[in-house]
C-alpha cells in the first residue's frame, strides 16, 4: 500500500503561534487556508482549504475563473491597508483559488473558490 486515506480534506488542523480570528486568511508555505473559528494562540484548531468564500480584495477587475492569489500586506478595498488582500496578480503573492464571479475595481469582496 502506498496511501492511507485519512480525510476528505476539506479542513486541516492548525495551531497559531498568535491567536487567529475567524475570516482570517493564514498561508503557510503555498497552503492558503482560512480560519473558521477563533483560534487562541497555542490551541489547536482549524482552518477550510476548500470552499467558497467571500475574500477582501484589492481594487482591480477579477474576472470569473481568474486564479486568485493572496497578497499578505496587500490594501483591500474596505479593509485595513496593508492586512492583505486577495489580487489577480501572482508575483510574490499565494495562489489560493479561483474566481467565481466578475468583480469590479470599487468590490469590497471577490468570491474565490479554494483550491
Amino acid at each position: 500500500m502506498q496511501a492511507t486515506y485519512i480525510t476528505a480534506g476539506r479542513e486541516i488542523d492548525y495551531t497559531p503561534s498568535s491567536a487567529v480570528s475567524a475570516g482570517d486568511v493564514v498561508v503557510q508555505a503555498n497552503l492558503v487556508g482560512i480560519a473558521t473559528e477563533d483560534i487562541a494562540a497555542s490551541a489547536l484548531g482549524s482552518l477550510a482549504v476548500s470552499g467558497i468564500f467571500d475574500v477582501d480584495q484589492n481594487a482591480e477587475i477579477i474576472v470569473a475563473g481568474d486564479a486568485v492569489y493572496w497578497d499578505a500586506d496587500g490594501n483591500s478595498v474596505s479593509g485595513t491597508a496593508g492586512a492583505g488582500a486577495a489580487t489577480a496578480t501572482a508575483t510574490d503573492n499565494t495562489f489560493m483559488g479561483y474566481a467565481q464571479a466578475l468583480t469590479a475595481a470599487a468590490d469590497s469582496y471577490v468570491r474565490v473558490v479554494l483550491r
